[in-house]
């Protein structure tokens, strides 16, 4: 394909390109300029055409992109840091508040508050700018934060974890999508990179600082300490995030409120429906077929109002312009894919290994230290090669390093898994950040906030699929191992096998033995299914994702700027 494939399926202007012809400053009337890039990836200048005007990176100076970057990474740290620092307190949750039946709902309640609330974050950020909508996201999540610490009982806490869902939302979305703004398309992995360490160092901080904080002082501190960093987040973006003015709408912005709730609808009960099947009701069972009918009814008729909409949450330019469609589906199967190491590597860990929890975190947290490196170097590579055949490597190699997992022996060393998430960290890396960093470049800035979250809501919504999809699967094999068990009454699912292996009188040597081999099998064939997710995104990018990316310049960045017209700005 040339350069110019992305035209292809495009939306209303009839061009791949962010800036979709004439509605988002991509080519007005064929005004558009062109240059030969050595990574395979054409680019364009935006003009500013009709409709929404492009605009400039937020901050014009080196020195004004210090405060905010940090600003950004304190942002990302209180979202990324939230899943793992809860997960350790829960015991004491339970214990000081009951509802041990329901207590999943702290975390399915704020993934779903995160994941449905996406696309409404990023289409309000490309329509009343990132500022109001990344401040109003902090607050929510503060606000969030200090309801969870006075909840009274498990239902209350749960209804304010969705509280802080919403504003979990928009911090992951605004956030990279200010990522990109700041930084012109040579210099993103640096903030990208930066991100990504956020996200690797909460991981590792997460358990040991909610540990301590659940041991030593009270659960409560958990939600408390987000106060002081979400503070200074706050005011560092308040102070020093400047979004260039942009010129006056003939006619005032519209927010597509039906089309809101029809989403966080939908969303809703399918993430519902996938969360608690399998685990609060049979897959089979009226509750999982009614949530799985009614969200169905409630997509087609999102459809039908995203269609009439003058300006949708879900623009149908998201799925008709192939670089778009194509990213948002090889991420989603990554998503799906991610399942198998973060949810089941630790279960493997501790049931087959014997390694204590401390341990079996540390087998999965070698994969976030070269996620990181291998991203802050993709762009040596995507820069000579292009977007595409970079991430098609890094998929490529998670791809193989899935299916050694199957090959490893039993029981094994802790440093054999670890070694393969060490590479799947790495090859992930080249994977995810030269796509993101490859899509936010084919759109211009007031159609960005929309493409970074359809991105990142694809991924959710991958998780979500993997988990329930995976979970089956891995209680099915379970259930098959332990038939001829040497024992009568074993548990046939993976999470009580899982607690009943944590005493060592529960069964006898050789049941012991059966068990874990059981639970061995189970985890292979998850890493087996988590295979063929990477296969998918591969599919996905082989068919759909033109070989050049067609990227949009900003006119400050074609005149040599990342800010002010005229002026390259130096790497802060």
């Amino acid at each position: 394909m040339s350069g110019t494939d992305g035209r292809s399926g495009a939306g209303s202007g009839g061009t791949d390109a962010g800036g979709s012809g004439r509605d988002g400053g991509g080519r007005d009337g064929g005004d558009s300029a062109r240059t030969a890039r050595g990574g395979g990836d054409s680019t364009r200048t935006a003009r500013g055409g009709g409709g929404a005007a492009a605009a400039p990176p937020a901050v014009t100076t080196p020195r004004g992109r210090r405060p905010v970057v940090a600003a950004l990474m304190l942002g990302m740290a209180l979202a990324a840091i939230d899943g793992t620092i809860v997960s350790t307190a829960v015991p004491q949750i339970v214990g000081d508040l009951g509802g041990l039946t329901v207590f999943s709902w702290l975390f399915s309640g704020y993934l779903l508050a995160v994941t449905v609330t996406l696309p409404l974050y990023g289409k309000l950020s490309d329509t009343f700018g990132r500022k109001p909508v990344l401040v109003a996201g902090i607050i929510l999540f503060l606000v969030g934060s200090v309801l969870c610490a006075a909840a009274w009982n498990m239902a209350a806490l749960i209804a304010f974890r969705i509280v802080q869902g919403l504003g979990g939302g928009a911090l992951q979305g605004t956030v990279q999508t200010i990522a990109a703004d700041l930084y012109p398309l040579k210099e993103r992995p640096r903030i990208q990179a930066k991100l990504s360490t956020v996200w690797a160092t909460s991981a590792v901080a997460g358990p040991v600082v909610g540990g301590l904080l659940a041991g030593y002082a009270d659960w409560r501190w958990i939600f408390l300490i987000n106060l002081p960093v979400g503070a200074v987040a706050l005011w560092l973006v308040v102070r020093h995030l400047h979004e260039p003015s942009r010129p006056r709408p003939a006619t005032r912005p519209r927010v597509d409120w039906a089309g809101a709730l029809a989403v966080f609808a939908t969303g809703s009960l399918l993430l519902t429906a996938l969360v608690q099947g399998g685990v609060a009701w049979p897959w089979l069972s009226a509750p999982s077929l009614g949530l799985l009918g009614t969200s169905a009814v409630l997509a087609a008729l999102t459809v039908v109002i995203e269609r009439r909409a003058a300006e949708p949450i879900i623009p149908g330019w998201v799925w008709r312009r192939r670089t778009i469609a194509s990213v948002n589906l090889a991420l989603g199967a990554m998503g799906l894919l991610m399942v198998a190491p973060t949810v089941f590597l630790p279960t493997y860990a501790q049931s087959v290994l014997g390694l204590g929890p401390i341990a079996a975190g540390f087998v999965l947290s070698v994969m976030t230290l070269s996620w990181p490196v291998s991203a802050a170097l993709s762009d040596r590579v995507y820069n000579r090669i292009g977007f595409r055949r970079t991430a098609m490597i890094g998929m490529s190699a998670a791809l193989l390093i899935l299916l050694a997992f199957p090959l490893l022996p039993y029981p094994g060393e802790p440093w054999h898994p670890a070694l393969l998430m060490l590479l799947l960290g790495a090859a992930l890396g080249l994977f995810q950040l030269p796509l993101i960093v490859g899509v936010q470049s084919t759109v211009g800035w007031a159609e960005r906030g929309t493409t970074t979250a359809s991105v990142l809501f694809c991924r959710q919504v991958g998780q979500s699929i993997g988990a329930a999809l995976f979970g089956a699967v891995a209680n099915g094999v379970l259930a098959a191992r332990l038939l001829d068990a040497p024992v009568d009454g074993l548990p046939g699912d993976l999470d009580a096998v899982t607690r009943a292996l944590e005493d060592p009188g529960a069964f006898s040597a050789a049941a012991t033995d059966h068990v874990r081999r059981a639970v061995d099998a189970a985890v292979d064939y998850v890493y087996i299914g988590a295979a063929g997710a990477a296969a998918l995104a591969l599919l996905a990018l082989i068919t759909l994702a033109p070989r050049r990316f067609p990227i949009i310049t900003e006119p400050t960045e074609a005149a040599g700027t990342a800010g002010a017209p005229g002026r390259q700005d130096a790497a802060s």
